[in-house]
């Protein structure tokens, strides 16, 4: 039998929150602090899981006085690195939301320094503990080659949501910051190479930082001819009208995901990122006279857990990485793979050129 491992949770925004309550709830955590620099944030993480744990506004100051096991880092990607790589250098493993850091170099010494102290690194790609997303790759891997796939996740954002936004473009855009989840995803349907990197964006706001953008597309073509487009904007201005689109298409059929209705949520509804009502599975063959050899399939998704339970399920995977000393090399390398294609369609964007990976 294990001891629960003991773990400080730093950032109490939408993830944090998530995280905190699966650690709440899980007998194999134990949560020892929690950390803010407001006293708002702490008090509504603290609501939300129902439970008064010891508060600090300093990280640093926490992970000495709380000696964590575990270290569960939720706040903006600008201090991801550096929070990683301290909570390495004291012994802890770390769950880190994505990305893993804000450029390739820091990724890489953050994967270094997990390795170098021993310490199991889980980056949170919450597509990778979907059910729906799993199946969604596994229908798509078998519609032959190349796969043309289409994704988008466009944000309507207002008051706290905005505000919220334009803190994340600090540091990084949205085909950055939301991007990284399904290059992954592409990258899990083709299992080939990507090797270049297009992309367009524009500057819909005056209230960014100098330079930033609130509006990008990502063009990515990989070595066994497949090609994918995804799509991210985020503010006040953003059409709802095509805000979820993911669909795969290839020579055998497409596969596509029924998102939720128009109106049943807001696009800054964090259930509505990932949420699923179907799979529909078109197959393209015909028959002798032409129609559709086949009807379309749909695959229902309705049990599907809800933005806590994936949140929930990566903890559990978390959890056996530490408990049972899970290699996760792949999941590292993967992790930095998606940083480096996403970063390569900022500099896309930013230069005006189609970017080659590096072989």
């Amino acid at each position: 039998m294990h001891s629960p491992v003991k773990i400080l949770v730093v950032g109490c925004g939408h993830m944090g929150i998530s995280h905190a309550k699966a650690y709440h709830a899980m007998p194999g955590f134990e949560i020892v602090g929690i950390v803010a620099r407001g006293e708002a944030s702490r008090k509504n993480l603290l609501e939300a899981v129902g439970a008064d744990y010891p508060q600090f506004s300093d990280y640093t100051e926490a992970l000495a006085a709380t000696k964590p096991g575990a270290v569960s880092i939720n706040t903006y990607p600008d201090t991801h690195a550096d929070y990683a790589i301290a909570a390495f250098e004291a012994g802890c493993h770390v769950f880190l939301e994505k990305p893993i850091a804000v450029t390739i170099a820091d990724a890489e010494k953050v994967v270094a320094a997990a390795k170098a102290a021993g310490k199991k690194l889980v980056i949170g790609y919450i597509l990778r503990v979907h059910p729906t997303w799993k199946r969604f790759i596994e229908v798509a891997q078998t519609l032959g080659t190349p796969l043309v796939m289409r994704m988008n996740l466009n944000q309507q954002s207002q008051g706290d949501m905005w505000k919220t936004h334009k803190s994340l473009m600090d540091s990084m855009s949205p085909i950055v910051d939301c991007g990284v989840h399904y290059v992954d995803v592409m990258c899990q349907m083709t299992r080939s190479k990507p090797i270049r990197v297009s992309a367009i964006g524009a500057r819909l706001s005056d209230e960014l930082v100098p330079g930033m953008y609130n509006y990008g597309n990502l063009q990515v073509t990989f070595a066994d001819g497949s090609v994918g487009w995804y799509e991210a904007g985020w503010g006040p201005m953003v059409s709802e009208t095509a805000y979820f689109v993911k669909d795969v298409i290839g020579p055998k059929g497409s596969v596509s995901i029924s998102g939720v209705k128009e109106g049943e949520a807001a696009t800054d509804d964090v259930n509505a990122h990932s949420k699923a009502a179907a799979l529909k599975l078109h197959h393209g063959e015909l028959a002798a006279d032409g129609s559709f050899a086949k009807p379309d399939e749909i695959l229902d998704c309705a049990d599907e857990p809800d933005h806590d339970g994936l949140c929930r399920a990566e903890q559990e995977f978390f959890l056996d990485a530490i408990e049972n000393d899970r290699d996760l090399s792949d999941h590292m390398d993967d992790a930095v793979s998606s940083l480096r294609i996403v970063l390569a369609a900022d500099e896309a964007y930013r230069t005006g050129t189609t970017v080659a990976l590096p072989g």
